[in-house]
């Protein structure tokens, strides 16, 4: 099947308490967004990316581009309001019937090629492909009125991306009106009726969006590769 990879990267940098967007922030002297786009093409260079990007944060990017001297063969597409219809724009510049489509956040630069791998092959095989892991702490359930208990851990996954699915199940997935639910492209394929694989993630698969986050994406991005 014929791959594609849309890279949703539409944040900004309130939670960093910057005026620049997390995914153009530095981590050891290149743009985050670039460290993730070089996964995918580590995964397959062949792999058709589609990157999704605000409208009014294009002309950063080229330039980003142009002082890094980046250029992949990527396609660039203007994002939505929402999530959902960030993603919805980048299913629309996809000609193809069918095929595999990964969806992955911009902000997630430590994603290994052999997980990439791993969600294209399940989702071959099962549809659908969403990466997770299993929580570290405890948890407890808190209700509407405040009281809370404890819960099997055991019980709960951590959701990641990439989330990969078949594209002729996706597309009409998304051509439904958004709901409040749709917290990912997993609620909306599930919506849509189709069972939700779960794979095996990567604690440092981290999605990029605090100080905090930055400091320890320094660090890691910072060890030698084995």
């Amino acid at each position: 099947m014929t791959k594609f990879a849309i890279i949703v990267a539409g944040g900004n940098g309130t939670r960093m308490g910057s005026k620049t967007p997390k995914q153009f922030m530095l981590v050891r002297g290149k743009p985050i967004l670039m460290h993730t786009i070089e996964k995918f093409i580590a995964y397959d260079f062949s792999l058709q990316i589609l990157l999704v990007l605000p409208a009014n944060e294009m002309k950063a990017w080229y330039a980003l581009c142009d002082k890094h001297g980046f250029y992949p063969a990527i396609v660039t597409v203007a994002g939505g309001n929402t999530r959902f219809q960030s993603v919805k724009n980048g299913l629309k510049k996809i000609s193809a019937k069918e095929g595999l489509v990964a969806v992955h956040d911009g902000v997630r630069p430590f994603v290994s090629p052999s997980i990439i791998a791993q969600s294209f092959e399940v989702a071959a095989q099962k549809g659908t492909a969403i990466t997770a892991v299993s929580p570290k702490d405890s948890i407890r359930f808190v209700d509407a009125d405040g009281a809370n208990h404890s819960v099997d851990r055991a019980a709960y996954r951590l959701v990641q991306t990439p989330q990969t699915f078949r594209l002729d199940w996706m597309r009409p997935a998304f051509d439904t009106p958004e709901q409040p639910s749709f917290t990912d492209c997993a609620s909306v394929l599930e919506h849509a009726g189709h069972p939700i694989t779960l794979i095996e993630g990567g604690y440092e698969n981290i999605k990029i969006t605090t100080p905090e986050d930055l400091l320890w994406a320094e660090a890691f991005a910072a060890q030698p590769e084995e």
